[in-house]
């Protein structure tokens, strides 16, 4: 069955961020996730990693300035820089933490900016992280986002992606599925998941609407998750959602998959 690990950011919020490795532990979850490590000191994450036997399985390059609405600078001719920057940083924290995979948010399209210019940095910034995580064992990963929650994002649909990785043109470049939002943009779930398989590293989850856990929406989930077993998916899925009210007490949908021993070492496709 799919491997589940328990989003940090979105997850256990009714306890401190660092408590949030323990109570994830707690609920049977052998693996985590989170947007940004950045803000936490490397060796206390990974010393709550270790204490509670949990891999951490993802985070994101830095996105700019969270607060101040930015999600991602991959895509901004201005910041090439700076964005160069946030991998080698990203490196830093990604080898402490024994995570073996990174995700980079496109961002928001900037003003002033032609499509095809904004096309051409994202390309650009894609190839030197893709070399730089490869030469420290870290798989690059972007991710299209809805516009109906992030609009104006760059990255919206998985076709666009698939077509950006061709023109990378690296073997360290996936994508990242997120099916709560590509429900919303495209539909076809399990048709695109199967085809696309060698592609995806890494998959997220929250039913529609409300980006709330399974089973409150519209998505088959129970037949989604036994598709994605059949046809052989053996990464994680990122459960990145939003409690209806409390976290343990949204799990019922997940209890008959946690406490299985995961079938793949961590990261794997």
């Amino acid at each position: 069955m799919p491997n589940f690990c328990a989003n940090l950011t979105l997850l256990y919020n009714e306890h401190p961020f660092m408590d949030r490795f323990a109570a994830a532990a707690k609920s049977g979850f052998k693996g985590v996730e989170y947007l940004f490590p950045y803000e936490h000191d490397k060796d206390r994450l990974a010393e709550a990693l270790q204490k509670n036997g949990l891999v951490q399985v993802l985070h994101n390059l830095s996105a700019g300035d969270w607060a101040k609405g930015e999600r991602g600078i991959a895509c901004h001719p201005a910041r090439v820089g700076e964005f160069q920057d946030s991998v080698g940083l990203a490196v830093e924290y990604a080898t402490a933490l024994g995570c073996r995979q990174v995700n980079c948010l496109a961002g928001l399209c900037p003003d002033g900016v032609t499509d095809e210019r904004q096309r051409t940095t994202f390309v650009a910034n894609l190839k030197f992280a893709a070399l730089k995580l490869k030469e420290a064992g870290i798989r690059l990963l972007i991710e299209p986002i809805n516009t109906r929650d992030i609009p104006g994002f760059y990255l919206t649909g998985s076709r666009q992606a698939l077509e950006i990785i061709d023109e990378v043109g690296s073997d360290n470049l996936f994508l990242q599925y997120d099916i709560y939002h590509m429900q919303i943009m495209e539909g076809d779930l399990a048709r695109t998941i199967e085809a696309n398989l060698s592609r995806i590293a890494h998959m997220q989850l929250a039913d529609n609407p409300g980006r709330n856990e399974p089973g409150t929406g519209e998505i088959n989930y129970p037949f989604l998750f036994a598709h994605i077993d059949r046809i052989g998916y053996r990464g994680w899925i990122g459960c990145e959602y939003k409690p209806k009210t409390t976290t343990e007490a949204g799990l019922g949908w997940l209890r008959p998959y946690l406490g299985r021993e995961a079938a793949a070492s961590p990261g794997a496709r």
